[in-house]
C-alpha cells in the first residue's frame, strides 16, 4: 500500500537508534502512524517538530502493518514560535488533544481543516480565543454538541449553569456575551476550564485517558 498526502506532525517517539515513529493528522487518510528511518538524524530532526506541515509518502506491505514514511517539510510551524512560550504550548496542546482523541485512520477533513486554520490564526492577536473555540468545535465533531443559547439553563444566583452527567458547570461569560467583551485572563481561564470539563466528562475519563500536560500548562498561563 502506497499513498502520498499532506499532514501535520502530532507526535514522535524513538523507535531505534536512528529511527522514530511519528503520528500525523492527514487530509485524506486521517490520523496515521509510521516509521521514519533516520528520523533522529540531524538532517530530519529539525523537520520533525510538532506542528510542522509535512508531505508524507507512506509505503506499507499491507493495511494491518505499520509502514514507513518518506517525508518533505512543507511549512515549518514550530520554529516560528520558539520564542513565544504560550503559542508554543498551544501547538503542543492542540496536537496532543488530536493524538489522544482521534481514532486511527479515520478521515475527518473538517477536523484537519480546523486545525490548519488554528495554526494559521496563531499569528493573530486573539489567537487564544481561536484556540478556545477550536476546542469546542473538536468536542462537537467528536460527538458532543451543545447549543449554549438554546439549552435549558439552571439559574444559580447570577450564574448560568449546564448539567452534564449529574454535575452543574457554569457556562463561561465568553460564550454568552461575545460582543465587545474585554478579554481578560479570568475570562480565558474560565473558558479553558469549562472546555476541559467537557473533554474530561465525555471523552478522556470514560476512555481512561490522561489530559495532556501541555493542555494543563496552557491553562496555567492564565
Amino acid at each position: 500500500m502506497n499513498w502520498k498526502d499532506e499532514g501535520y506532525l502530532l507526535s514522535k517517539n524513538n523507535f531505534s537508534e536512528n529511527s522514530v515513529i511519528i503520528e500525523a493528522i492527514t487530509l485524506e487518510h486521517g490520523k496515521y502512524s509510521g516509521v521514519v528511518y533516520g528520523g533522529s538524524s540531524r538532517k530530519l530532526k529539525k523537520d520533525l517538530q510538532i506542528g510542522n506541515k509535512l508531505l508524507l509518502n507512506l509505503k506499507s506491505k499491507n493495511d494491518n502493518k505499520m509502514g514507513y514514511f518518506n517525508l518533505e517539510l512543507l511549512k515549518p510551524i514550530s520554529p516560528m514560535y520558539f520564542d513565544d512560550k504560550k503559542r508554543s504550548i498551544c501547538i503542543l496542546s492542540s496536537s496532543s488533544m488530536l493524538k489522544i482523541l482521534l481514532p486511527e485512520r479515520q478521515i475527518n477533513k473538517k477536523i484537519y481543516l480546523s486545525f490548519e486554520k488554528l495554526i494559521s490564526d496563531l499569528k493573530n492577536e486573539y489567537w487564544i480565543t481561536q484556540y478556545i473555540y477550536w476546542e469546542l468545535f473538536l468536542i462537537k465533531e467528536l460527538g458532543f454538541e451543545m447549543d449554549f443559547f438554546n439549552t435549558t439553563l439552571k439559574n444559580n444566583g447570577f450564574k448560568k449553569n449546564i448539567e452534564l452527567n449529574g454535575k452543574y458547570y457554569k457556562i463561561p461569560e465568553l460564550f454568552l456575551e461575545k460582543k465587545d467583551m474585554q478579554l481578560s485572563n479570568h475570562l480565558i481561564k474560565e473558558a479553558l476550564v469549562f472546555n476541559k470539563s467537557l473533554l474530561m466528562e465525555n471523552f478522556i475519563s470514560p476512555n481512561h485517558l490522561k489530559i495532556p500536560v501541555s493542555r494543563n500548562l496552557l491553562e496555567n498561563y492564565y
